[in-house]
């Protein structure tokens, strides 16, 4: 499998280079949808700008990284688009050993399961085989490498991919099982961005389980090794931030970053759902609504928390899914991390109803954003609805997707434990109804 990884990597630093010095580098880094307010390239080199004269980055509205990515581009910044591309590169290997050891782990449980006879008689079909799962793992890597969602980012030198491949080694360091590592890289993700807070839930689900730890409220064991894990996490947090303190003798970072991402106050168009409602609405009740978009990231992890404990990959890519859709400021990059998960879940293809046609959506609606830009911004022919409905149609889209993979896993799961020919009492044929 390394040689058909090496040649996908090959393949895939071909075409950035390509980019690179292509006419279309200008125009890709100018574009909204791949960068945002927080990301933007334009805006890290405006911060290393006041740092060489001396004054602090965050003095101005313009600025909103993090001190540790202004710090590595004041070393690196000759060398930006190598840094980028090893980046992904980065980030596909740790999808691909993540996914290598997920499958392992997979098969073990099923053949567990099918030991003890909690399968029903008739799923065969359902069940993975090894050779299904082979060529999983360099999937995800393709699928994330030369995903044009991810190539575009990396030519826009988006810092969205140092976001993204944090969160890779942060979900192979979970799948290793190691909670000190698991810890650091959460803190880390969360220092980039703060949404990543809500990937805890699955990760200490999943570390639970590799400990063979009851997930019961009841139980010693369970809130131990949560205090443990929770204890890693908040300290490693704590750690990173000090460091950020005396980096720059000054916690002006604290509002620029987090408050700028929580109260949303620049509402540059992007591909998100913020800035369209907040530039319509009345000054004195954006507070309120701003609290009511926020949460929708945070509202969810409780729930899916309960409906998925024995399935905590699953989980982790449906929270990354709702980060990607409901945070402040998402960008393409964001939604083409979650997107490099659907070969994992290739097994579920047969239960989707509608996957056709949101890919349709999607590809479309991909196509539409900039001609739609140009018409409102250059050509004077369309104004800001045209752009919030073609976003609105994109994230509508990809909340159907994740709504009919969750639909479909649901399915095959409670496919397995009662049979695929459910029978009515009566003795006619049963239809599955999930609700």
């Amino acid at each position: 499998m390394a040689a058909p990884l090496v040649l996908v990597v090959l393949a895939a630093v071909t075409v950035r280079a390509a980019l690179y010095r292509s006419s279309l580098a200008v125009f890709i880094a100018e574009r909204v949808e791949l960068a945002s307010p927080l990301n933007a390239w334009k805006r890290v080199v405006e911060g290393l700008a006041l740092l060489d004269l001396g004054v602090s980055p965050y003095s101005g509205a313009i600025f909103h990284e993090t001190p540790l990515i202004i710090y590595l581009f004041h070393f690196l910044i000759e060398y930006a688009e190598l840094v980028f591309m090893i980046t992904d590169v980065l980030t596909a290997v740790a999808l691909y050993l993540a996914i290598q050891d997920f499958n392992k782990v997979v098969f073990k449980k099923q053949k567990l399961l099918i030991e003890l006879d909690k399968y029903a008689p008739d799923v065969a079909e359902l069940i993975q085989t090894p050779m299904e799962m082979h060529y999983i793992p360099l999937k995800v890597a393709l699928f994330y490498l030369l995903n044009p969602y991810t190539v575009m980012s990396c030519v826009a030198k988006s810092t969205c991919a140092i976001n993204n491949s944090v969160i890779a080694f942060f979900i192979l360091a979970t799948i290793k099982g190691s909670a000190f590592l698991s810890a650091v890289f959460l803190a880390l993700a969360t220092y980039q961005s703060l949404y990543p807070l809500t990937l805890f839930a699955p990760a200490l689900l999943y570390l639970l389980q590799r400990q063979f730890i009851p997930i019961k409220l009841k139980s010693k064991s369970f809130w131990l090794y949560t205090m443990q894990y929770a204890s890693l996490y908040l300290c490693s947090l704590v750690v990173i931030i000090c460091l950020s303190f005396f980096l720059l003798n000054s916690w002006d970072f604290i509002p620029s970053v987090y408050g700028f991402i929580l109260s949303v106050p620049d509402l540059t168009p992007n591909i998100g759902l913020f800035w369209y409602f907040f530039a319509e609405m009345f000054e004195h009740f954006s507070l309120f609504f701003v609290c009511v978009f926020q949460i929708n990231v945070f509202f969810y992890t409780i729930p899916l928390a309960i409906k998925l404990k024995e399935h905590p990959v699953f989980f982790m890519f449906v929270q990354l899914a709702i980060i990607s859709i409901f945070k402040s400021y998402p960008t393409v990059g964001d939604v083409a991390l979650y997107m490099a998960f659907l070969p994992v879940w290739s097994h579920l293809y047969r239960f989707l109803r509608n996957i056709f046609i949101l890919s349709c959506v999607l590809i479309f609606c991909s196509f539409l954003f900039p001609v739609l830009w140009h018409l409102w911004i250059y050509a004077g022919s369309a104004n800001s609805n045209f752009y919030y409905a073609i976003t609105l149609t994109f994230n509508i889209g990809q909340i159907l997707l994740v709504s009919d993979y969750f639909y479909a896993f649901l399915r095959r799961e409670y496919y397995l434990t009662h049979g695929l020919h459910l029978t009515r009492q009566d003795g006619t044929e049963a239809m599955l109804v999930l609700k």
